[in-house]
Protein backbone atom coordinates (compact mmCIF):
# COMPACT_ATOMS: atom_id res chain seq x y z
CA UNK A 1 0.00 0.00 0.00
CA UNK A 2 2.85 1.97 0.58
CA UNK A 3 4.62 1.59 -2.13
CA UNK A 4 1.40 2.41 -4.76
CA UNK A 5 0.98 5.55 -2.79
CA UNK A 6 4.12 6.92 -3.93
CA UNK A 7 2.54 6.58 -7.16
CA UNK A 8 -0.74 6.84 -6.53
CA UNK A 9 -3.31 9.95 -6.06
CA UNK A 10 -4.28 9.65 -2.30
CA UNK A 11 -5.82 12.78 -1.90
CA UNK A 12 -9.67 10.88 -1.02
CA UNK A 13 -7.67 8.18 0.93
CA UNK A 14 -6.52 9.89 4.40
CA UNK A 15 -5.05 7.01 5.83
CA UNK A 16 -4.97 2.66 5.83
CA UNK A 17 -4.07 0.48 8.94
CA UNK A 18 -4.09 -3.03 10.01
CA UNK A 19 -6.33 -3.64 12.83
CA UNK A 20 -5.14 -6.22 15.19
CA UNK A 21 -7.58 -6.89 16.56
CA UNK A 22 -9.29 -8.46 13.32
CA UNK A 23 -6.09 -8.19 11.50
CA UNK A 24 -7.61 -7.37 8.43
CA UNK A 25 -6.63 -3.81 6.56
CA UNK A 26 -8.69 -0.97 7.10
CA UNK A 27 -8.28 1.99 4.36
CA UNK A 28 -9.99 5.41 5.23
CA UNK A 29 -11.77 7.11 2.40
CA UNK A 30 -14.04 10.23 1.69
CA UNK A 31 -15.24 8.45 -1.53
CA UNK A 32 -15.31 4.79 -1.29
CA UNK A 33 -13.86 4.08 -5.27
CA UNK A 34 -10.58 5.84 -4.19
CA UNK A 35 -9.96 3.03 -1.66
CA UNK A 36 -10.98 0.56 -4.74
CA UNK A 37 -8.57 2.58 -7.11
CA UNK A 38 -5.51 2.75 -4.74
CA UNK A 39 -6.20 -1.24 -3.83
CA UNK A 40 -6.03 -2.24 -7.11
CA UNK A 41 -2.85 -0.23 -7.62
CA UNK A 42 -1.44 -1.93 -4.53
CA UNK A 43 -2.00 -5.15 -6.44
CA UNK A 44 -4.82 -6.10 -3.34
CA UNK A 45 -8.01 -7.65 -3.35
CA UNK A 46 -10.47 -5.03 -2.40
CA UNK A 47 -12.79 -8.14 -0.76
CA UNK A 48 -9.80 -8.39 1.68
CA UNK A 49 -10.02 -4.93 2.75
CA UNK A 50 -12.13 -3.16 4.80
CA UNK A 51 -13.06 0.25 3.54
CA UNK A 52 -14.52 3.24 5.57
CA UNK A 53 -15.71 6.20 5.20
CA UNK A 54 -13.94 8.92 6.20
CA UNK A 55 -14.45 12.30 6.21
CA UNK A 56 -10.59 13.27 7.66
CA UNK A 57 -8.16 15.35 5.95
CA UNK A 58 -4.58 15.46 8.01
CA UNK A 59 -2.82 18.00 7.59
CA UNK A 60 0.82 18.69 9.81
CA UNK A 61 0.42 21.51 11.96
CA UNK A 62 3.69 24.00 13.42
CA UNK A 63 3.78 25.09 16.99
CA UNK A 64 4.35 28.86 18.17
CA UNK A 65 6.81 29.11 20.41
CA UNK A 66 8.11 32.17 21.93
CA UNK A 67 11.36 33.14 20.44
CA UNK A 68 10.53 31.85 16.83
CA UNK A 69 11.01 34.24 14.07
CA UNK A 70 8.19 35.06 11.95
CA UNK A 71 8.25 36.93 8.58
CA UNK A 72 5.99 40.81 8.22
CA UNK A 73 4.81 41.17 4.62
CA UNK A 74 7.63 38.93 3.10
CA UNK A 75 10.55 41.39 4.07
CA UNK A 76 10.72 42.24 8.13
CA UNK A 77 11.60 39.65 11.04
CA UNK A 78 10.28 39.66 14.31
CA UNK A 79 9.79 37.26 17.05
CA UNK A 80 7.00 35.68 18.37
CA UNK A 81 6.24 37.13 22.33
CA UNK A 82 3.32 34.94 23.80
CA UNK A 83 1.21 32.21 21.66
CA UNK A 84 -2.45 32.58 22.87
CA UNK A 85 -5.63 30.58 21.94
CA UNK A 86 -8.94 33.16 22.01
CA UNK A 87 -11.68 30.21 21.82
CA UNK A 88 -10.30 27.98 18.68
CA UNK A 89 -8.51 30.65 17.29
CA UNK A 90 -5.09 30.34 17.92
CA UNK A 91 -2.17 33.02 17.31
CA UNK A 92 -0.19 35.29 19.61
CA UNK A 93 1.38 38.41 20.79
CA UNK A 94 4.43 40.62 20.01
CA UNK A 95 5.36 44.00 19.57
CA UNK A 96 3.56 46.79 17.55
CA UNK A 97 6.19 48.09 15.69
CA UNK A 98 6.43 44.65 13.83
CA UNK A 99 3.36 45.30 11.92
CA UNK A 100 -0.04 47.44 11.08
CA UNK A 101 -3.29 45.69 11.21
CA UNK A 102 -3.66 43.41 8.22
CA UNK A 103 0.10 43.02 7.90
CA UNK A 104 0.34 38.81 6.25
CA UNK A 105 2.87 37.11 8.17
CA UNK A 106 5.00 33.39 7.38
CA UNK A 107 6.45 31.82 9.87
CA UNK A 108 9.98 30.56 10.65
CA UNK A 109 9.50 27.91 8.30
CA UNK A 110 8.17 30.84 5.60
CA UNK A 111 5.37 29.01 4.99
CA UNK A 112 1.62 31.40 5.45
CA UNK A 113 1.20 32.19 9.01
CA UNK A 114 -1.38 34.93 9.76
CA UNK A 115 -2.48 38.36 9.57
CA UNK A 116 -2.41 41.14 12.93
CA UNK A 117 -5.17 42.10 14.07
CA UNK A 118 -4.70 45.30 15.71
CA UNK A 119 -1.46 46.74 16.36
CA UNK A 120 -0.04 49.61 18.58
CA UNK A 121 2.87 52.37 18.19
CA UNK A 122 4.12 54.40 19.22
CA UNK A 123 2.23 55.54 22.14
CA UNK A 124 2.02 51.39 23.18
CA UNK A 125 3.84 49.06 21.88
CA UNK A 126 1.53 45.99 21.56
CA UNK A 127 0.08 43.78 18.65
CA UNK A 128 -1.69 40.76 18.29
CA UNK A 129 -1.65 38.27 15.31
CA UNK A 130 -4.00 35.67 14.32
CA UNK A 131 -2.75 32.60 12.86
CA UNK A 132 -4.10 30.26 10.26
CA UNK A 133 -5.42 26.56 11.18
CA UNK A 134 -1.93 24.83 10.41
CA UNK A 135 -0.40 26.84 13.71
CA UNK A 136 -1.22 25.71 17.37
CA UNK A 137 -0.27 27.90 20.27
CA UNK A 138 1.72 26.35 22.74
CA UNK A 139 3.47 26.77 26.63
CA UNK A 140 7.29 26.65 25.92
CA UNK A 141 9.80 29.05 24.61
CA UNK A 142 12.65 28.53 21.89
CA UNK A 143 16.06 28.24 23.38
CA UNK A 144 15.06 27.41 26.83
CA UNK A 145 12.93 24.32 28.92
CA UNK A 146 11.29 26.82 30.31
CA UNK A 147 7.46 26.71 30.32
CA UNK A 148 5.56 29.70 31.03
CA UNK A 149 2.26 29.17 33.34
CA UNK A 150 1.15 32.48 34.12
CA UNK A 151 2.45 35.82 34.39
CA UNK A 152 3.14 38.77 37.28
CA UNK A 153 5.28 42.15 36.60
CA UNK A 154 8.51 41.83 37.69
CA UNK A 155 10.16 44.20 41.03
CA UNK A 156 13.27 46.08 40.15
CA UNK A 157 16.89 44.26 40.60
CA UNK A 158 14.75 40.77 39.37
CA UNK A 159 16.17 38.73 36.78
CA UNK A 160 14.68 38.58 33.26
CA UNK A 161 15.27 36.28 30.35
CA UNK A 162 13.96 36.67 26.51
CA UNK A 163 14.27 34.67 23.77
CA UNK A 164 14.41 36.12 19.70
CA UNK A 165 15.39 34.68 16.73
CA UNK A 166 18.28 36.70 16.39
CA UNK A 167 20.13 35.91 19.45
CA UNK A 168 18.39 32.95 21.43
CA UNK A 169 18.34 32.99 25.02
CA UNK A 170 19.78 35.45 27.12
CA UNK A 171 18.85 37.16 30.72
CA UNK A 172 19.74 40.44 32.84
CA UNK A 173 17.72 42.30 35.07
CA UNK A 174 15.20 44.68 35.49
CA UNK A 175 16.71 48.20 36.10
CA UNK A 176 13.23 50.52 35.91
CA UNK A 177 10.01 50.31 35.29
CA UNK A 178 6.86 52.27 33.81
CA UNK A 179 9.22 53.94 31.73
CA UNK A 180 9.18 56.52 28.72
CA UNK A 181 10.95 56.10 25.38
CA UNK A 182 11.44 58.28 22.29
CA UNK A 183 12.30 56.14 18.96
CA UNK A 184 12.47 58.19 15.62
CA UNK A 185 8.65 57.00 15.64
CA UNK A 186 7.83 58.86 18.70
CA UNK A 187 7.06 57.88 22.23
CA UNK A 188 6.38 54.76 23.94
CA UNK A 189 5.00 55.24 27.33
CA UNK A 190 5.05 52.16 30.23
CA UNK A 191 7.84 50.16 29.16
CA UNK A 192 10.35 48.18 31.28
CA UNK A 193 14.22 48.90 31.21
CA UNK A 194 16.72 45.69 31.50
CA UNK A 195 20.24 45.01 31.01
CA UNK A 196 19.33 42.32 28.64
CA UNK A 197 21.40 42.56 25.36
CA UNK A 198 19.71 42.15 22.01
CA UNK A 199 20.23 43.00 18.05
CA UNK A 200 17.55 43.08 15.15
CA UNK A 201 15.05 40.56 14.72
CA UNK A 202 14.75 39.70 18.78
CA UNK A 203 11.85 41.96 17.94
CA UNK A 204 13.58 45.07 15.98
CA UNK A 205 16.29 47.43 16.12
CA UNK A 206 20.08 47.59 17.40
CA UNK A 207 22.67 46.30 19.67
CA UNK A 208 25.75 44.12 20.07
CA UNK A 209 24.70 41.00 21.87
CA UNK A 210 28.16 40.62 22.76
CA UNK A 211 29.29 43.44 24.75
CA UNK A 212 25.46 43.76 26.46
CA UNK A 213 23.02 46.89 26.07
CA UNK A 214 19.77 47.80 27.50
CA UNK A 215 16.75 46.49 25.94
CA UNK A 216 13.53 47.66 26.57
CA UNK A 217 9.93 45.63 26.39
CA UNK A 218 6.27 46.70 26.76
CA UNK A 219 4.46 44.38 29.76
CA UNK A 220 2.75 41.46 28.29
CA UNK A 221 -0.03 41.99 30.97
CA UNK A 222 -1.65 45.24 29.41
CA UNK A 223 -1.63 43.61 25.78
CA UNK A 224 -3.32 40.79 26.79
CA UNK A 225 -6.12 43.04 28.39
CA UNK A 226 -6.57 45.46 25.94
CA UNK A 227 -6.89 42.42 23.19
CA UNK A 228 -9.11 40.67 25.52
CA UNK A 229 -7.23 37.97 24.93
CA UNK A 230 -6.70 34.91 27.67
CA UNK A 231 -4.28 34.33 30.52
CA UNK A 232 -3.82 30.65 30.03
CA UNK A 233 -1.29 30.40 27.08
CA UNK A 234 0.85 33.25 28.85
CA UNK A 235 4.69 33.21 28.36
CA UNK A 236 7.58 35.51 27.08
CA UNK A 237 7.22 39.01 27.10
CA UNK A 238 7.15 41.22 23.34
CA UNK A 239 10.16 43.54 23.15
CA UNK A 240 11.91 46.70 21.62
CA UNK A 241 15.40 46.21 21.47
CA UNK A 242 16.55 49.60 20.57
CA UNK A 243 18.61 52.32 21.87
CA UNK A 244 16.96 55.14 23.19
CA UNK A 245 17.54 58.77 21.45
Amino acid sequence: MDRAAAHHGTTDTPGWYVDVRTNALVVQAIRPSAARSLLAAAGVDASLARIVKSAERPRPLADLRGGDAYYIDNSARCSIGLPVARGTQQGFATAGHCGHAGSTTTGFDQTAQGTFQASIFPGNDMAWMATNANWRATPYVNGSSAQVAGSVQATVGSSVCRSGSTTGWHCGTVQQLNTSVTYQEGTVAGVTRTSVSAEPGDSGGSGDCTSGGTTFFYPINPILQNYGLPPDHRRVRPGRPRRPR
